[in-house]
């Protein structure tokens, strides 16, 4: 399977509009480099591979 380019500053800018938030150009990059760090530590997890027989906890206990 192929995967699309994403493109963090083009996803923070279509958001902005979607949700009517006004991103003021100097918080800008700052908000466009945070989204860059979610989405590195989220790839970490999506990629972390699970076994075929794991079962999903019915309650959280830490």
């Amino acid at each position: 399977m192929r995967r699309e380019e994403f493109h963090v500053g083009e996803y923070v800018h279509q958001m902005g509009l979607l949700l009517d938030l006004e991103l003021r150009d100097e918080y800008r990059d700052g908000v466009v480099a945070n989204f860059e760090r979610i989405r590195a530590i989220a790839n970490l997890v999506n990629e972390f591979p699970l076994p075929e027989d794991i079962e999903v906890a019915p309650v959280f206990q830490p």
